[in-house]
């Protein structure tokens, strides 16, 4: 009589499943539920220690046990497509000072002025410095793409403009007065080409190449 009132009260051992999947199993006495203390250990990741008048579980601190570990952490998220905004009108005022630049020079071709001051590098001074500002804007892969070929426009600009007033200094009047000098210049149509396909391009928004800005 005494075992059948024992098996009425204890039911068979349930499964006990954590994060789907299967720790052990718990057992049901008396109306209650029990699980291995060891049990308990093992998918807490706690440590269990058995001493001879007591049982000791730690668990770990708030932080460490929920804390994704460098290698399962999710990836960083990725960066916008496109040029950002702020990069993209920075870049436009840096062309606008370039073709100012480019017209100053134009003017020692085209009309034979002299070149009188330091007006010259000063211009390419101030252009780079203004450039150099842009580069800092440059926060995404298309900024940054987009400003190597903004750079390499510089750098032909500064080239072509110091070729002009050289020549200009060295009073070489074959090459400062005739009408067709610019439109015939190789240099300034690279250059003006790949001023009007960077304008576009950063108006867009979104980064494309040209061959005339390499």
């Amino acid at each position: 009589m005494f075992a059948g009132i024992l098996l009425a009260q204890n039911a068979p051992d349930r499964a006990l499943i954590v994060n789907g999947k299967s720790e052990g199993a718990v057992a049901q006495m008396n109306g209650h539920a029990y699980v291995d203390v060891e049990t308990i250990a093992r998918f807490t990741n706690g440590s269990l220690t058995i001493e001879p008048n007591r049982v000791v579980l730690n668990f770990p601190s708030p932080g460490t046990s929920d804390a994704p570990s460098a290698e399962h952490a999710p990836p960083p998220p990725a960066p916008p497509p496109g040029l950002s905004r702020n990069f993209a009108s920075l870049a436009i005022a840096e062309l606008a000072e370039m073709r100012e630049w480019r017209g100053a020079v134009g003017a020692i071709l085209s009309l034979g002025v002299p070149v009188v001051g330091s007006w010259p590098q000063d211009y390419h001074d101030r252009v780079e410095a203004s450039l150099m500002q842009v580069s800092v804007a440059a926060t995404t892969p298309s900024d940054e793409d987009a400003m190597q070929l903004l750079q390499n426009e510089f750098s032909y600009l500064a080239r072509w403009a110091s070729d002009v007033v050289t020549t200009r200094q060295s009073l070489n009047a074959t090459n400062t007065v005739r009408p067709d000098t610019m439109q015939n210049d190789p240099a300034l149509a690279k250059i003006s080409n790949c001023s009007r396909f960077l304008n576009s391009m950063l108006v867009s928004g979104m980064f494309a190449d040209d061959p005339s800005c390499h």
